[in-house]
C-alpha cells in the first residue's frame, strides 16, 4: 500500500497513531499486501499482454493519450513490485526491521532500506496520480484539437518533475535534521502528508471537472460532424462518459480508504491518550481502513485497467513477432478484427463506406477515436453497423 504513515515508520521516534497501525497484526498486513499486489500485478500484466485470436490491424503511431494510459500501468506495476518487496523483507526478516526502532543504532541498512522502499512507492504512485491528471487534461485538448504526441513530451517533464520534486521535499523536511529527530512535531510531518496527498486531491477535485468539459465538447463535435445527432453517435458519446466514470470510479474506490484512515489517525494524534475507551471505536475505524488500504491501493493497476480496456480474456498468445504498439487505432478503413486492447468503434449512421474527405472532418474523427473505449461487444456491435470510421 502506498501511504505516508510508512515513511513516519522509519522515525525511531515515531508517533503514537502511527505506532497503532504499524503494531496492528503487522504479519497479516504485510500478507495482505503481498498477496493484492501480487494477484493486481499478475492480472494487469495480463491484460496488457496480446491475445490469442486477435489478428494484429496495421495502425499508425501511438497517441499521447494511449501512451499516458500505458504509462499509468507502468506506474501501477512498478509500485506494485516494491510494495511486493518491502512486505516480503518486513515478513522474511523481523529482527532486521526491528533495528529501525533503535535511536542510537550503528546499522544504518535497516533505516536505508524503510526509508528506500517508502520513497519507491510514494514516487510511483504520485507519479500514477500526476499521469492521471494530465490523462484529464489531454482528453480535454485532443477534443480541442490542441494535443498531439508533441505534448508527451511537457507530460513528461511535468509528471517526473513534480512527482520527484515533492517525494523529495516531503520526504526530506520530514527527516529533517536527522532520522532520529524527525516526527518531534507535527511541523516535520504536515508538510510530508501535504506533498503526498496533494497529487491525489487534485485528480479527485480536477479531473471530474475536466471530464465533464470533454463529454460537452465531445458531444457538440460528434453533433457538428453531420449536422444530426444520430443513435451511434448518442452510444459514442455514451461510452466516453461511462469510460471516464469508471476511471473515477476506481480512482475513488482505491484510495478514499487512505484519506478517511488518515483523517482518523490525525483525530488520534490531537488526543492526550489515544487508548482510552472513549476513542475504542476511532481505533477500531482507524485499523479496519489501514488493512481496507493494504487491499485497495495495489488493486488500483488491474481495475484500471478494466476501466481503460474492459477485459482482454485469458488466452494470451506468446509467439512475440514485429507488430506496431496495439495501444490505439485511427484508421478509418474497413474494420477487421478487433486487437487487444479493445476500442470501441465509431460508426457513421449513413449507409455509406465513402471515406470523409475533408480534413476539418478527418481530424473531428481522430479526436473522438482518442478518447472512446469500450467492451468488446460494444465494439463488435457497432463494428457491424457500418464500415466507415475505427477508434481507439
Amino acid at each position: 500500500m502506498a501511504s505516508p504513515r510508512l515513511e513516519t515508520y522509519c522515525c525511531p521516534n515515531r508517533d503514537a497513531a502511527t505506532q497503532l497501525v504499524i503494531n496492528f497484526q503487522p504479519e497479516v498486513f504485510c500478507g495482505v499486501c503481498i498477496g493484492s499486489a501480487s494477484i493486481s500485478l499478475l492480472l494487469t500484466i495480463l491484460q496488457l499482454l496480446p491475445k490469442k485470436g486477435q489478428s494484429p490491424r496495421k495502425m499508425p503511431k501511438a497517441s499521447s493519450s494511449s501512451t499516458i494510459l500505458l504509462l499509468i500501468s507502468i506506474c501501477d506495476i512498478l509500485g506494485g513490485l516494491g510494495i511486493i518487496f518491502r512486505s516480503s523483507v518486513w515478513l522474511g526478516f523481523p529482527g532486521f526491521i526491528a533495528n529501525i526502532s533503535v535511536v542510537n543504532g550503528t546499522d544504518v541498512w535497516p533505516s536505508t532500506f524503510c526509508v528506500g522502499s517508502a520513497m519507491w512507492i510514494q514516487l510511483l504512485y504520485s507519479a500514477g496520480f500526476w499521469w492521471l491528471f494530465c490523462y484529464a487534461v489531454d482528453s480535454y485538448l485532443v477534443v480541442r484539437r490542441s494535443a498531439g504526441l508533441s505534448t508527451i513530451v511537457l507530460y513528461h517533464m511535468m509528471t517526473w518533475g513534480l512527482a520527484v520534486m515533492l517525494c523529495v521535499e516531503g520526504i526530506a523536511l520530514l527527516y529533517y535534521p536527522s532520522l532520529s529527530s524527525c516526527e518531534n512535531g507535527l511541523e516535520h510531518a504536515i508538510p510530508h502528508y501535504i506533498t503526498t496527498y496533494a497529487p491525489l486531491l487534485l485528480v479527485l477535485v480536477a479531473n471530474p471537472i475536466l471530464f465533464r468539459r470533454t463529454v460537452s465538447a465531445v458531444a457538440s463535435l460528434l453533433k457538428g460532424r453531420q449536422g444530426i445527432y444520430t443513435e451511434n453517435e448518442r452510444r459514442l458519446g455514451t461510452e466516453i462518459q461511462m469510460r471516464f466514470f469508471k476511471i473515477m470510479l476506481v480512482f475513488v474506490i482505491c484510495w478514499s480508504s487512505n484519506i478517511i484512515n488518515e483523517t482518523l489517525l490525525f483525530y488520534l494524534e490531537m488526543q492526550p491518550d489515544i487508548n482510552g475507551m472513549p476513542l475504542k471505536n476511532i481505533r477500531s475505524a482507524a485499523l479496519i481502513t489501514w488493512i481496507i488500504m493494504g487491499v485497495l491501493n495495489p488493486m488500483q493497476g488491474f481495475l484500471f485497467t478494466l476501466a481503460f480496456y474492459g477485459w482482454t480474456g485469458w488466452r494470451v498468445d506468446l509467439k512475440w513477432r514485429k507488430r506496431e504498439i496495439p495501444w490505439e487505432s485511427m484508421s478509418s478503413s474497413t474494420a477487421g478484427e478487433n486487437a487487444f486492447p479493445s476500442p470501441v468503434n465509431y460508426q457513421s449512421s449513413i449507409h455509406d463506406s465513402k471515406k470523409i474527405s475533408t480534413t476539418d472532418s478527418q481530424q473531428t474523427d481522430e479526436a473522438i477515436s482518442m478518447l472512446s473505449e469500450g467492451n468488446t461487444s460494444s465494439d463488435e456491435r457497432l463494428t457491424r453497423s457500418s464500415p466507415i470510421y475505427q477508434g481507439w
